[in-house]
């Protein structure tokens, strides 16, 4: 299943507690679960203003209509078209 980078601009957003960033992550698996299976939310780093995400769907459509559900910006979505680490060198 294609993979996608879904940049969040959420001003501020690395000042909220463990409680509100649980409470998100509540918010976005209970429209995952609406969704069904065919869009997974793999993992999130949150930075001072933004969230980058990676999630795996079918199509960009599916993301947005997620973002739009739970309420999130969705500023950018990318598919990954690779995954490269220092193994990658060798």
């Amino acid at each position: 299943m294609p993979q996608f980078v879904i940049e969040r601009d959420m001003p501020g957003v690395g000042q909220l507690s463990g409680e509100q960033l649980k409470g998100a992550s509540q918010g976005s698996c209970n429209v995952l679960r609406q969704l069904g299976p065919d869009i997974q939310w793999v993992h999130s780093y949150v930075t001072d203003d933004k969230i980058y995400c990676v999630y795996r769907a079918p199509s960009e459509e599916l993301i947005r209509r997620h973002a739009d559900m739970a309420g999130f910006p969705a500023n950018s979505i990318a598919q990954i078209r690779a995954t490269i680490d220092p193994t990658t060198a060798d």
